[in-house]
């Protein structure tokens, strides 16, 4: 063990480099499965590596240049993806939120760093800072559930701005009084370079970037100049007297409006920086964290709570009590709440700069101790945001009722199908012919993914084969078709990749059905493509020929009538059930039937169709009996963090295996909103999920045991 020992810390710049590359890989997917914040997950692997933890990893001069550049990449993409337009329409309203949930949080907390840490003035006003700010970590669950006009959102989103810019303001502040600034004069002086340096910002970098982007169109050279104006506003701020994350900020806020969210150039930006600089940053942080002292005394301990109890109390108070100004409803304010609660890369960024601050004495204005409890802080502080909005979004749509689902009549029909058994495809191509709409007269699409391995171009001459099968097979009944052979090293990607290049608005696709190539329910690649792409996705197992099938049998959960896309579905199996002209039986609560009765007493009413009450969900293993092998059993089911999702369904790769083996299946993922999970990615959001955490593994674990 001496002898291996003797090669740690590695110090060699490759090998450390190797490393860093490693945890950024790993972190997500570990910290998935233990429902870990990502961005926690890349501290807490530095503090795994570093010198207080393994010790594996020597924190080289890289840690500072690449942590540097992270520093600066989160509050320059923290700006960047803010929405200034919706900021426009209630200026006022924003304006006193943003005023609230600073200025109650800080108040709170510079008085408990005061009165119950002991702490001195300058610390605890750098506290006051860090609590007072947030970040929207929680932000992609308003976009799961489409609420992102709502009233409290774009408050919510404006107010986080505010905060965060006069925090920001405060701590350059803080700085400047550190290197040796006092009295009127010095913070006259101060507050006239501030005005100077915003001021020239304002008006030089807005006409540089527009000349520059008009006359230059490459991507490279793009790219580059909006980095190089984060690099120049930090420098600039450094020079009189900021800190360099607020001219980051600063500058991202001025380069807004020329960046589009959805484009190739912020696409590369977030790519960059979420690929090596802002993981980069945040492992050197965790390389500095002492876990140690944790076991040393309840200090730490102590400290995270406090910092948690009041800063979240704080955030409360101010949500709440803007909602009571505003007259919006208690949902409102919850929602404030939980999206103005979490803290994380702004915090991180803040208590780093702390670090570099001496006080009167020579010591460090934020010692371990407030690291250490900063870190603890923004673990649970995200948790507590990520429940309390996803509670808020859901009231929020039960109780307005405004998520309505999608026109069936509407026109963006262009059904994408992947084959790929030529045994199977038919059947797939035949029920998509059922499904479309023929007034609109579109053909399909047939899709055939192939790996990029060495026997690419036999799969290839073998795809092109099977669509020439297809192709003539609908031609038979005059159905256009289609079609593409696609090379991708990932199979679920090739088909979002796909979906998006024939703007297609679903899926129709066979169910795994070979144990040989993989044993698990969903195989290899269907789960990454319910979880990557948020439109309607139909997985279907037809054994027999359609044209034999008697009856369509549909279990749809409760809630269902709020999902966007609940009335896509219901329109194709009506078209089906028409043209096969058989029996569909619905089972669910009675809520729900009654919309879907509406609905085919209105557009078809002359298919025979009948309503069962299904109270609950755990009722639908009843109605494996009643299945025969002549009936379509159809399953509506849902994404995780959707209105209709519940923790049932999470069971029912098990159901449908052990009770409707053998059975004709189909599986329904309904439309959601933000459709775009191809371009979305953040620092705090990155792209890759676990499905199945390691808690649940765990317990089904468990009840295998003690059930054996």
């Amino acid at each position: 063990m001496e002898h291996i020992a003797s090669y740690f810390p590695i110090t060699d710049p490759t090998l450390i480099f190797f490393v860093v590359l490693l945890i950024i890989l790993l972190a997500p997917i570990i910290m998935g499965k233990l429902r870990i914040p990502h961005i926690v997950g890349m501290v807490l692997a530095g503090v795994l590596v570093g010198q207080y933890g393994l010790n594996i990893l020597d924190r080289d001069a890289s840690f500072e240049l690449f942590g540097r550049v992270g520093l600066y990449y989160i509050m320059f993409l923290a700006s960047l993806e803010i929405d200034m337009d919706g900021l426009k329409k209630s200026k006022i309203r924003t304006i006193v939120f943003g005023l609230l949930t600073f200025g109650i949080p800080f108040a709170l907390t510079y008085w408990m760093g005061i009165y119950l840490l002991g702490y001195t003035s300058v610390a605890a006003f750098l506290l006051g800072c860090i609590m007072s700010s947030n970040t929207l970590v929680a932000y992609p669950i308003v976009s799961r559930y489409g609420l992102q006009r709502k009233p409290s959102i774009t408050l919510s989103v404006g107010a986080t701005m505010i905060a965060l810019f006069i925090a920001l303001v405060l701590l350059a502040g803080i700085v400047v009084s550190h290197h040796g600034g006092s009295g009127v004069l010095f913070w006259l002086w101060f507050v006239l370079k501030l005005v100077m340096y915003c001021g020239g910002l304002l008006w030089f970098m807005p006409r540089l970037t527009r000349w520059f982007l008009r006359r230059y169109s490459d991507a490279v050279m793009q790219f580059i100049f909006i980095l190089s104006s984060m690099f120049l506003g930090a420098a600039l701020a450094g020079l009189v007297g900021l800190e360099g994350i607020f001219g980051a900020f600063f500058s991202g806020l001025i380069l807004n409006r020329y960046v589009p969210h959805v484009s190739p150039l912020m696409n590369r930006i977030e790519f960059i920086g979420n690929a090596l600089f802002i993981p980069y940053f945040l492992i050197g942080v965790g390389m500095l964290i002492n876990l140690r002292l944790l076991f040393q005394g309840g200090d730490i301990v102590w400290v995270a709570f406090c910092m948690v109890l009041f800063g979240t109390l704080g955030k409360a108070i101010a949500a709440y009590l803007s909602g009571f100004i505003f007259r919006m409803p208690p949902a409102s304010g919850q929602m404030m709440f939980g999206l103005t609660s979490a803290h994380a890369a702004g915090a991180i960024a803040m208590v780093m700069v702390g670090m570099t601050l001496k006080g009167v004495s020579g010591e460090p204005v934020v010692d371990e101790g407030m690291l250490n409890g900063v870190v603890i802080m923004i673990l649970v502080t995200c948790i507590i945001s990520s429940i309390i909005t996803e509670r808020a979004a859901l009231r929020i749509v039960l109780r307005d009722k405004e998520i309505t689902p999608d026109e069936p009549d509407k026109d963006d029909e262009r059904i994408l199908i992947p084959v790929k058994y030529p045994e199977y495809a038919n059947r797939l191509i035949h029920l998509g012919m059922m499904m479309r709409n023929p007034k609109l007269n579109r053909g399909l699409v047939a899709l055939n993914v192939v790996y990029d391995d060495e026997k690419m171009r036999v799969n290839q001459e073998l795809g092109r084969k099977l669509l020439e099968q297809v192709t003539q097979y609908a031609s038979g009944s005059d159905v256009l078709v289609q079609t593409q052979v696609r090379v991708a090293a990932n199979i679920a990607n090739g088909i979002k990749h796909a979906f998006k290049e024939f703007d297609a608005s679903e899926v129709i696709i066979g169910m795994h059905n070979h144990a040989n190539i993989s044993p698990e329910f969903w195989g290899q690649f269907h789960q990454s493509l319910f979880n990557g792409l948020n439109r309607q996705i139909i997985m279907t197992r037809i054994n027999y020929p359609l044209a034999t099938l008697r009856r369509i049998q549909v279990a749809i959960p409760s809630r269902a009538q709020y999902e966007p896309g609940f009335y896509r579905w219901l329109e194709r199996l009506a078209r089906v059930t028409k043209i096969l002209e058989c029996r569909i039986q619905f089972h669910g609560r009675s809520d729900t039937l009654q919309m879907i009765r509406e609905y085919i007493k209105n557009k078809h009413a002359e298919i025979r169709a009948e309503y069962l009450v299904m109270e609950h969900w755990n009722e639908m293993p009843k109605l494996a009996s009643s299945i025969a092998d002549d009936h379509l059993f159809v399953v509506i089911t849902a994404r995780k963090g959707t209105v209709s999702y519940k923790n049932a369904l999470d069971r029912l790769p098990d159901e449908l295996t052990r009770r409707f083996s053998g059975k004709n299946l189909m599986i329904i993922f309904p439309d959601q909103y933000s459709d775009d999970k191809l371009l979305t990615m953040t620092f705090a959001m990155p792209q890759h999920t676990e499905e199945v955490s390691a808690y649940e593994a765990l317990h089904e674990w468990l009840r295998r045991k003690l059930n054996m």
